[in-house]
């Protein structure tokens, strides 16, 4: 116990995209606190509505030429730092209309180049949401495929059912959610692996650094942020021991990848 108690304690930033301080927030509160308790983990709770965030124009500079020459001046890049000194994150959202808030979904779009070009790699990640009735689900899904295609290791969220007024039934139901996911996302954070490639993700990857190295030159951001990376040559995003049938098939999805290029160029 001694030596947990001199490390360094690991950070988890949680993402709010709700204004109201009610449901979602209390939850991912609680999620957080729930967190520490189990020992050498700092938290933060950051509401995205308290900061500067602009629509996406998708004018595409940040895939093409570099995310510094975005030309919306906000706090897209505080958040950003916010990610990347965290060992682990949390998005949390209400469901609006049977998707993420609006704020979540501009926060999601503001760093939509890491989606092709992921750099969360061994951080924890899960999802909070928040619903009435139904639809969450769906949100979750959403989500755990965002997490995923960020680079984070992604523990499925949950739902929590917060129709109004809450029985409490509905809150033994939602704290037992709560310990149940802290249990897992606590195991992930302590690790900060970096796993074997599903075949789904291994099949993303080749195929994506196939068609690029095809399509694209040096006059494109995602080009040069792969070559700089090594990920044209590499088995995958990070060093990574592949069993020979996930190298075959690596090989082949470079293949496919190439004839997807060619065919469509």
């Amino acid at each position: 116990m001694k030596a947990k108690e001199s490390q360094v304690p690991l950070l988890v930033t949680a993402f709010v995209g709700s204004a109201r301080k009610k449901h979602t927030h209390r939850y991912t509160a609680k999620f957080l606190e729930k967190l520490e308790s189990h020992g050498n983990v700092d938290t933060e709770l950051v509401v995205l509505s308290d900061y500067n965030l602009k629509i996406c124009r998708g004018c595409k500079l940040c895939f093409e030429k570099g995310e510094e020459l975005c030309p919306l001046k906000d706090d897209r890049d505080l958040l950003l730092e916010k990610i990347r000194q965290s060992d682990g994150v949390v998005f949390a959202s209400p469901n609006y209309a049977f998707q993420v808030s609006g704020q979540m979904k501009v926060f999601l779009d503001r760093f939509g180049f890491y989606m092709h070009r992921p750099d969360f790699f061994g951080k924890a990640y899960t999802c909070l949401v928040t619903q009435g009735i139904y639809g969450g689900k769906a949100i979750v899904k959403y989500l755990s495929f965002v997490g995923d295609s960020l680079g984070f290791n992604r523990i499925r969220g949950i739902v929590l059912n917060t129709l109004e007024p809450m029985t409490e039934k509905a809150r033994r139901a939602n704290d037992r959610s709560i310990d149940k996911l802290c249990l897992k996302y606590h195991r992930v954070l302590c690790k900060q692996a970096y796993p074997v490639p599903s075949l789904f993700k291994l099949l993303l990857y080749r195929l994506s650094r196939s068609t690029m190295k095809i399509m694209l030159d040096e006059n494109f951001r995602d080009y040069t942020y792969f070559t700089e990376k090594g990920w044209f040559e590499s088995d995958y995003y990070y060093p990574v021991a592949l069993n020979p049938v996930k190298k075959y098939l690596g090989r082949f999805f470079d293949y496919a990848g190439r004839r997807m290029a060619k065919a469509g160029s």
